[in-house]
């Protein structure tokens, strides 16, 4: 689509990105680089006891590794983000390797910003604050969804409250991102499938933003076109190296899209779901995403055909409601074929609580980014009783 002559927009994308077939092996080169001499890895303890990633992670820093941190959880927490900061500063670390998820990613984002500015995680929560430099942090991502190894953006549960912090600083950006595709073989399907349809939410919620620009636009659409293409692969055959790499790529190019973009009313509503019910952040997603496609179809729909032809369903020469509902239609065919669930009643989120849900939503930033007015209470509601 044309931009108006009124167009302005900003693009900081300072991520070194190293992709390749076992390119885990550079980490001591990629260390080096950045001047990282003792690297403290953070991760999860699955990882080290069902996989041999981070054994291959010891041998590629060598005597750069200076200790692990393994306690991450899947959304991770306040008490875990300073308590790694607080051994990194005992163990005289200088850099972070994060191993793992959004959750790995995230703790050393989280981490990067306490061992250089001290106190607690809780002190530094809000948009832009940050004034220097932070710690240097690498990502090497196990999963192909989030994108947090190239964005700006930091999600911290706080356990207690049952809410989700947010964080959002061009200076939390990993300064590089290890795409090997041998680090995700064996990832569990149904994680493959949820963190991929966390990745296409990224991308269609980017080129569907109030603050799409052409660069993200081009990101966006060729995100969704892998994913449609490689995800039921890597879903169906979690050694197929090919449709993992192309995953890796996919999610990483959409989270350089939303980067800049801002996600939307999906994004706001699985939150609050995975805040107050322990929902996957990836799962919710999947729910809510054709629900919300059909909310904001009335007036994005010449931005859904572009959409839907990414997905490879013809739209053209149909109404913008059709073609919402066929871009819909299309999203939630794939989140089938890769067996998602379909409904909020299916992962146990009460119906008596979605008015609550409703009135958390409004309340997440994402919402503002929405490609259509979206925070009300009541149109939230609606979407949530969809969904249900």
């Amino acid at each position: 689509m044309a931009y108006g002559a009124d167009l302005n927009f900003s693009v900081y994308q300072p991520t070194r990105v190293v992709f390749g077939d076992g390119v885990v092996a550079e980490l001591a080169l990629e260390c080096k680089r950045l001047g990282i001499e003792r690297a403290m890895v953070v991760t999860d303890r699955v990882l080290i006891e069902r996989t041999d990633v981070i054994q291959r992670v010891e041998k590629a820093l060598g005597t750069r590794l200076c200790t692990i941190y393994d306690a991450v959880i899947p959304d991770t927490g306040v008490e875990i983000i300073d308590d790694g900061a607080r051994l990194a500063r005992e163990k005289g670390c200088d850099g972070l390797i994060s191993v793992g998820g959004g959750s790995a990613i995230d703790t050393a984002k989280g981490m990067a910003i306490v061992i250089t500015e001290g106190g607690s995680i809780r002190d530094h929560q809000g948009s832009s604050r940050l004034t220097r430099r932070q710690t240097p942090h690498i990502s090497v991502p196990t999963t192909a969804g989030t994108g947090s190894e190239v964005s700006l953006y930091i999600v911290v549960k706080d356990h207690r409250a049952h809410e989700k912090m947010h964080f959002m600083d061009d200076r939390i950006i990993p300064d590089t991102a290890i795409l090997d595709p041998s680090v995700t073989i064996g990832m569990p399907a149904q994680l493959t499938a949820a963190t991929g349809i966390d990745a296409l939410t990224h991308a269609i919620e980017a080129y569907t933003s109030i603050n799409r620009n052409p660069l993200a636009d081009g990101l966006a659409l060729q995100a969704i076109r892998l994913i449609a293409a490689w995800l039921p692969k890597a879903v169906t055959d979690g050694t197929d190296k090919l449709a993992r790499g192309q995953m890796l790529l996919a999610a990483n190019i959409a989270g350089m899209a939303f980067n800049s973009t801002g996600v939307g009313l999906v994004h706001a509503m699985a939150h609050v779901i995975g805040a107050r019910h322990g929902v996957h952040h990836g799962t919710a997603n999947a729910i809510c995403l054709p629900h919300v496609i059909r909310f904001n179809a009335d007036e994005l729909g010449a931005l859904y055909r572009d959409v839907a032809d990414a997905l490879g369903v013809d739209a053209r020469g149909l109404g913008d409601e059709m073609t919402g509902e066929a871009a819909a239609q299309a999203v939630a065919h794939l989140n089938s074929r890769i067996h998602l669930p379909p409904r909020l009643r299916d992962v146990a989120v009460p119906e008596a609580d979605l008015d609550a849900c409703a009135e958390a939503s409004i309340s997440d930033g994402a919402i503002v980014y929405n490609g259509k007015f979206a925070a009300d209470k009541d149109l939230v509601l609606g979407v949530y009783k969809n969904a249900y």
